[in-house]
């Protein structure tokens, strides 16, 4: 590009416009400003890699070609620097006129921070003790019509970030490294599960029927079939019909939706580690849920003592277990189970203001209570366990008191992590139960669960006695890398639609 062509177009004032004007010069001069591929050999970090020893000053006769974003720019005149960033890390380009001759120098110069180019040349070390390719050639792949977030300042408007990830990525490379984490995460959860010999399945998003948790889901019609299906809020009982075909360890890690409301701690849609293991029980899950979040730690973050939010946490084992009943006995001050007579558990609840609705047996109202006045003190890694069988419509009864069910809750830092139980595998109390929830469901709760009779269908072919669990990926995700909100760990979370 010449002198007069890097001077011509709008004021600077106005970034797009004067962006898309630079676009219409380099047209006009027959360059392409978006190319098709472009072969490199050598990443950031290849180079690091190869030449970390190099004195300052001193030069290769190595030829690299390299490839990146433009994120920082200085020019000293003759002498221009260029600083790439690819998925490796970041490289200098150490660019001189009187190398690359005035032209190509001036079209160098031009360069935009956020246009993605090429450049090759030898490897050196600055003077300055900076990494650099000083190039023979430098060329633009694609054209950024859009100017990069202020360097010192970058992106900090919260909804900005997450409504416009990919700025975020660009602008915060920290937020990178948490993805990073994440798939990590997502890598090692799978390693972990083959290597206690389970079989990773698929099994359907869309279903006629939702079920396996009680949620609000997602409707849609299906125009071949004209029927309406819903968007699974669980694969539960899609992955306990494998093991009644005979599959004995299975595990997916699935997406799932629900229609309730947003928070920090809740998206529409969300990840989630659902395993089930014939001949298991809640016991089995609690030991596989302890060693898998502690084998991902050490894996992925190298350690077992945590802060989150300002709060140390340890997973180092063995972890705390307690009944639900305890817990909540000991935070109310007075001995409260789901044997306690209604009208004192009522009395209870209206104490500490939970409103009570008309149907709510003990078991409701106790795991209610449990929410308002434990759930949020549990910083340390606690197993809750004997959960009512009320609020369990999917659980087996405990052997000796059929009120409750042989089901844990994990909860970190006041938050639910994991949820495993001994699978209810008897068809008729699984039918009473679901007939239960329909009942609840015609009087109002939009979250209760559905008669699923397939599901029934399927349990009276025999279903092997079974331990299942379900770990919120996300949640745990936010734990190891200190993330306070969900949003923070999804790389596109729902939004309001823009004003």
């Amino acid at each position: 590009m010449t002198e007069d062509a890097r001077t011509e177009g709008p004021p600077a004032d106005d970034p797009l416009v004067a962006r898309r004007a630079k676009l219409d010069v380099l047209r006009s001069q027959g360059v392409d400003a978006y190319r098709n591929g472009f072969e490199r050999t050598a990443t950031a970090a290849l180079v690091a890699d190869r030449h970390g020893g190099l004195e300052p000053g001193a030069e290769t006769d190595e030829v690299v070609t390299v490839a990146g974003r433009v994120v920082a720019k200085r020019d000293q005149g003759k002498a221009l620097f260029l600083v790439l960033r690819d998925g490796t890390g970041e490289i200098q380009l150490f660019c001189r006129q009187n190398v690359l001759g005035d032209e190509a120098f001036a079209f160098a110069a031009d360069l935009d921070l956020g246009d993605w180019a090429g450049a090759t040349g030898t490897v050196l070390r600055t003077r300055r003790g900076e990494l650099s390719v000083a190039p023979t050639a430098v060329e633009l792949l694609s054209k950024s019509l859009r100017p990069l977030p202020e360097k010192y300042h970058g992106l900090t408007d919260t909804e900005t970030r997450y409504r416009q990830r990919y700025v975020d990525l660009i602008a915060n490379p920290e937020v990178r490294g948490v993805f990073e984490t994440r798939f990590r995460v997502i890598s090692a959860i799978r390693r972990f599960m083959e290597g206690r010999g389970y079989l990773e399945v698929e099994t359907p998003m869309l279903q006629p029927i939702p079920g396996g948790a009680t949620a609000r889901p997602f409707v849609t019609h299906h125009n071949a079939l004209d029927m309406d299906l819903y968007l699974r809020i669980a694969p539960e009982l899609y992955l306990k019909r494998l093991l009644v075909g005979g599959f004995e360890r299975v595990y997916e890690i699935n997406r799932s939706f629900r229609n309730e409301g947003m928070s920090p701690r809740h998206n529409p849609e969300f990840t989630m580690l659902e395993a089930y293991q014939a001949y298991g029980d809640m016991e089995s899950m609690r030991e596989l849920t302890e060693s898998l979040i502690t084998g991902i730690a050490e894996e992925v973050i190298g350690t077992l003592d945590l802060t989150y939010q300002g709060v140390e946490v340890s997973l180092a084992s063995p972890w705390r277990q307690a009944t639900m009943a305890e817990l909540v006995t000991a935070a109310a001050g007075c001995d409260l189970s789901v044997h306690t007579p209604l009208a004192d558990l009522r009395a209870e609840c209206e104490k500490r203001e939970i409103p009570v609705e008309g149907g709510w047996g003990a078991g409701k109202m106790l795991t209610e209570l449990f929410e308002k006045l434990v759930e949020h003190t549990l910083i340390e890694p606690t197993f809750v366990t004997m959960y009512p069988a009320e609020t369990s419509p999917l659980a087996r009864r405990n052997d000796d008191d059929p009120a409750l069910t042989d089901r844990f809750e994990l909860i970190i830092t006041g938050r639910e992590f994991a949820n495993a139980f001994s699978e209810l595998v008897d068809p008729i109390d699984q039918r009473e139960r679901f007939e239960a929830q329909a009942a609840a469901k015609d009087a109002g709760d939009d979250e209760a669960m559905w008669v699923d009779a397939d599901y029934l269908r399927a349990q009276e072919y025999g279903m092997p006695p079974a331990g299942g669990l379900g770990i919120g990926i996300d949640r745990l995700v936010m734990l190891l890398t200190d993330s306070p909100s969900i949003r923070d760990v999804l790389l596109f979370p729902h939004m309001r639609p823009e004003a």
